[in-house]
């Protein structure tokens, strides 16, 4: 299926804005707070975790999906063992590719829609590589990659930040976006795919690929280790005196934050 061109990205500062320029600024400031606090913690600049062609990142997130790292690790390696190419992936029968990545959440949805994705790209491309995107600007580059179908924000963030392109973007995985709540930079009701936009317009434009980068990791190495989606320590967490959320969980607690 080819990628259709008409898709187009809204602009994240006109459709996602907050209702005041006050209000916007002041959630900027505390973004950046509280990425100053959390790279005390967590140590930036951080190293970037893969050194993958932007194909080969395509898949390795479209496997991590609602899988635990490791899991989706496996299945990436067991992929490239069986198969020494991603054509050869692409013409593989669904249930021989399910089969090699079974240890991976929804393997019977997986297998398909990578066969899919890579032949929508080959039939677009005429070949099975996305290098060109080096040569598009960030919000371009995420446009041409969501228009394939079963490729999201996060994916298309995926691809351009954590692979060999090392472009600026911002992914947003259920961490980041579980401490973004409840710091408050987003609504309690505000998804993961919208939050992409929202979090990235409270970052300085300029920001280096590696310092967007930086700034997912710290919010999701903090969802890991601090900010658990049941029991948060609350009590020994560095974000206290900007989170709304840990304020009235502990409200006895010692707030300074130096």
């Amino acid at each position: 299926m080819p990628i259709s061109s008409a898709h187009t990205r809204p602009s994240p500062r006109s459709r996602f804005d907050p209702t005041s320029s006050d209000e916007a600024d002041r959630l900027s400031a505390k973004a950046l707070e509280i990425h100053r606090h959390l790279c005390g913690v967590y140590g930036c600049p951080i190293a970037y975790f893969h050194d993958l062609d932007p194909l080969s990142e395509l898949v390795s997130s479209l496997l991590s999906h609602r899988t635990r790292n490791a899991d989706s690790g496996r299945a990436f390696k067991a992929l490239r063992a069986r198969w020494p190419d991603w054509e050869r992936v692409m013409d593989a029968d669904p249930a021989e590719i399910e089969a090699t990545i079974h240890g991976v959440t929804w393997p019977e949805l997986k297998a398909p829609r990578i066969r899919a994705v890579l032949s929508a790209i080959a039939e677009t491309r005429g070949a099975l590589s996305l290098d060109f995107l080096a040569g598009l600007s960030v919000d371009a580059a995420r446009n041409w990659l969501e228009a394939i179908p079963g490729v999201g924000p996060k994916t298309s963030a995926a691809v351009l930040s954590f692979s060999t392109l090392r472009m600026p973007a911002l992914p947003v995985d259920s961490h980041h976006h579980r401490v973004a709540q409840r710091t408050g930079l987003i609504g309690a009701r505000t998804d993961v795919g919208p939050s992409h936009a929202i979090l990235r317009a409270q970052l300085p434009d300029d920001w280096s690929a590696q310092a967007l980068y930086d700034n997912h990791e710290v919010l999701m190495l903090h969802g890991q280790h601090v900010c658990h989606h049941r029991n948060p320590a609350c009590g020994r967490c560095v974000l206290l005196s900007l989170c709304p959320t840990g304020r009235a969980r502990e409200p006895a607690a010692n707030l300074t934050v130096s």
